[in-house]
């Protein structure tokens, strides 16, 4: 069943990724064909098992830039969202740079006219740097959802984070 279209599920090293499987599952159940876009780091918490979530999703998962000659592995997404979404991440985002796949790909999406979601993961300390409520400015000002606080996910307290309870439901209704 993929009557949602095409998701890019797109996945930071923050705690939740290592059930990225289960926002994978969540998703496809709810229509959406899903292609996995990890982060470098997020991609070696991976790399042992990836095998397993390219099966899952029926596409490779992608975490580098593809060479020039290469051509696309994926079809091309109805929507993105990142989650979970690092601090680092959302930092990177908010101030323009793309260096990696996972921050290129929504990072134009949004300007081509992809709607794009973002769910961050981080605890209140990181949460408390003042680069942190910029960077949500400026990606909500380019239309990105950031679904932090009320609305998303609440920086939690330090060293009490619960990665394995991530709401990728809340995430994944922010693009209905």
């Amino acid at each position: 069943m993929t009557d949602q279209g095409v998701l890019y599920l797109i996945a930071c090293a923050a705690g939740p990724a290592q059930y990225v499987d289960e926002g994978v599952r969540i998703a496809q159940g709810i229509g959406w064909d899903v292609c996995l876009v990890l982060t470098p780091s997020a991609a070696r918490w991976w790399e042992p098992r990836m095998r397993e979530l390219e099966d899952l999703t029926g596409h490779p998962v992608r975490s580098r830039y593809k060479l020039p000659w290469e051509s696309d592995a994926l079809p091309r997404a109805t929507a993105m969202l990142m989650a979970p979404m690092s601090c680092t991440t959302l930092n990177k985002w908010g101030a323009g740079i793309a260096d990696t796949l996972a921050i290129g790909l929504p990072s134009e999406g949004v300007h081509l006219g992809v709607p794009v979601a973002a769910m961050p993961y981080f605890n209140q300390a990181q949460g408390a740097q003042p680069a942190v409520a910029l960077s949500v400015e400026r990606l909500r000002a380019q239309g990105v959802r950031v679904l932090i606080g009320a609305d998303g996910y609440a920086p939690h307290p330090p060293k009490q984070g619960n990665a394995k309870a991530f709401p990728w439901d809340r995430a994944l209704a922010a693009l209905s």
